[in-house]
């Protein structure tokens, strides 16, 4: 299997619309080459676009874990917990994604959005 043809294909595939179809050919590469960070994110939004929420979670702690300093990971992760309805759980990551890059209007948004249904008080 020819890796960079594939993850072409998938990125063709997100993009169109059609996050399902992007995940199916991912996933096999991620298989291939756990450590490819690139892949691993398409991956998880892709699974996050296709509301596959636990399938996401588990890419994006990956991800997190391989580099904590990653924001938009944290980010991801803290609106993939928000849709889970885990906002408590979210929060820490949606922080950590704001502090990292408070320049960045999404990231501040998400926060301030799930502040407000834990109170902003949760640390």
């Amino acid at each position: 299997m020819d890796l960079l043809a594939e993850y072409r294909r998938a990125t063709m595939f997100f993009e169109a619309g059609d996050p399902t179809g992007a995940a199916r050919l991912l996933e096999p590469i991620v298989a291939a080459e756990p450590g490819n960070a690139s892949v691993r994110q398409l991956l998880a939004r892709a699974y996050f676009q296709s509301a596959q929420l636990g399938r996401a979670e588990e890419q994006l702690r990956v991800l997190v874990d391989q580099d904590p300093s990653d924001h938009y990971a944290h980010h991801v992760l803290g609106r993939t917990l928000e849709r889970l309805n885990r906002p408590a759980d979210a929060l820490r990551h949606l922080r950590i994604a704001a502090a990292m890059y408070s320049a960045n209007d999404d990231y501040r948004r998400a926060l301030d959005r799930v502040e407000s249904r834990v109170g902003g008080n949760a640390r």
